[in-house]
């Protein structure tokens, strides 16, 4: 694999535009990461549709659909924390962040989940071209073995719930999740915007609708104490690095989402599966994916995410060290925007009946799948909720409702054999 070379110039007659096309795509995705339920590839396909009549030189829009891409991945950790709603790649963490903030650690979960990202991008731009020579080289190989290493992942997980009982619900949630996406993920329902996919619904349903539920009798959230991290530094950098690497893994393996690639993490964090080393290994992943799939656009020439494809239809460049930039400010201030909004947004919703903010956020979610997949969208949200509420109410662990996305990968490898 050869990289293409590029030269940067630094000329404020193309900076300066430069940045304000960037800052712009900074705003984008704060707002996309901070509503409930949005997925990031419905978001970034909303801009697909829309970006072809933006005026503006086609390096300069698709270095913004990327800045939007990059703080979205950090944005998007605060709806999940704060309310229990996490659009698709954040629905590992959704819980353990959530349960931190009804603990009274949310400051420390929204600190951790930046520092994730942030070291995230840190660690993978200069890991980008080793690891890129890598992956392309085992690639065929994990390929053809895809759906037997998801298998192992699979089994790993169930065996390690603490007693039978909480097995057998877990293998039953993954069995029912499992059924409801090889039962929905191919359709393609009329819908109001053409940006659609079912995993809004779906994942609104399976991990967003449950915790609602549960909230309206619930105590709301309680006052959070500070934010200092209780996480070691070692622990930290490690898991950290390991998130960065997994999102490598999502940038070239066709099908495999940044959630199922963050639940392969959680086998690397020493020390156990705590609370704090979810959050900063899954954010890692999410956010390395966005810096990955763009390598994976320029070594192998196919777009491996939501973000990518929209890029791609610009027509941009790939002039990876102007690119690259963009990507380092996106994640600076994504960090910054992060801890500062996610303070605050924790204060806000700590004043206010919680039953009400999950009667309409439930409401949204609704009116999110039926803009994404009409009618269709609702019904495919209630079905998911209330395969949601299964290992809610039983005791199991939540994230064997990733079976909506590793069951139909599983089946599609083996009906190739």
């Amino acid at each position: 694999m050869v990289l293409p070379e590029f030269e940067l110039v630094v000329d404020p007659a193309f900076s300066i535009p430069f940045l304000c096309w960037v800052a712009g795509g900074i705003v984008l995705g704060s707002i996309s990461g901070l509503i409930p339920g949005l997925h990031a590839n419905n978001f970034a396909l909303v801009l697909a549709g829309v970006a072809a009549s933006v005026p503006g030189p086609p390096l300069f829009v698709g270095a913004a659909m990327l800045a939007a891409g990059v703080v979205h991945t950090f944005l998007n950790a605060i709806p999940a924390m704060a309310l229990g709603v996490p659009d698709a790649e954040m629905a590992v963490t959704a819980l353990p962040g959530h349960r931190m903030v009804l603990d009274g650690r949310g400051f420390e979960a929204i600190r951790l989940s930046a520092v994730g990202s942030l070291l995230a991008v840190l660690v993978a731009i200069p890991l980008a071209i080793p690891v890129t020579i890598g992956v392309t080289a085992v690639y065929p190989y994990v390929r053809a073995h895809l759906s037997f290493l998801l298998l192992a992942i699979v089994l790993a997980l169930v065996v390690t719930e603490y007693t039978w009982q909480r097995r057998a619900v877990g293998a039953c949630s993954f069995l029912l999740a499992a059924v409801l996406g090889w039962a929905t993920l191919d359709l393609s329902p009329e819908a109001p915007l053409e940006a659609g996919g079912m995993l809004a619904p779906l994942f609104a349903g399976l991990f967003g609708a449950p915790v609602l539920i549960d909230a309206i009798n619930g105590g709301g959230v309680p006052p959070q104490e500070d934010g200092g991290l209780r996480l070691s530094r070692p622990l930290l950098g490690w898991t950290a690095v390991s998130g960065a690497i997994a999102g490598a893994v999502v940038g070239y393996l066709p099908g495999v989402s940044a959630a199922i690639a963050a639940i392969a993490v959680l086998f690397l964090v020493p020390g156990g599966i705590t609370d704090r080393g979810y959050i900063v290994a899954t954010s890692g992943v999410d956010t390395a994916n966005t810096i990955f799939a763009l390598f994976a656009l320029v070594a192998i020439g196919q777009p491996r995410s939501g973000v990518m494809v929209a890029f791609e239809n610009v027509g941009a460049p790939l002039n990876l060290p102007v690119l690259l930039v963009g990507v380092v400010l996106s994640g600076v201030f994504g960090f910054v925007l992060v801890v500062s909004v996610g303070d605050l947004y924790l204060q806000l919703i700590g004043r206010l009946e919680y039953w009400k903010i999950s009667v309409v956020i439930l409401t949204l979610l609704c009116c999110l799948s039926f803009l994404f997949t009409g009618l269709v969208g609702i019904l495919v949200f209630c079905l998911a909720a209330i395969i949601g509420l299964v290992p809610v109410r039983l005791g199991a662990r939540r994230v064997h409702l990733m079976g909506v996305l590793i069951g139909p990968l599983i089946l599609a490898g083996w009906s190739g054999w």
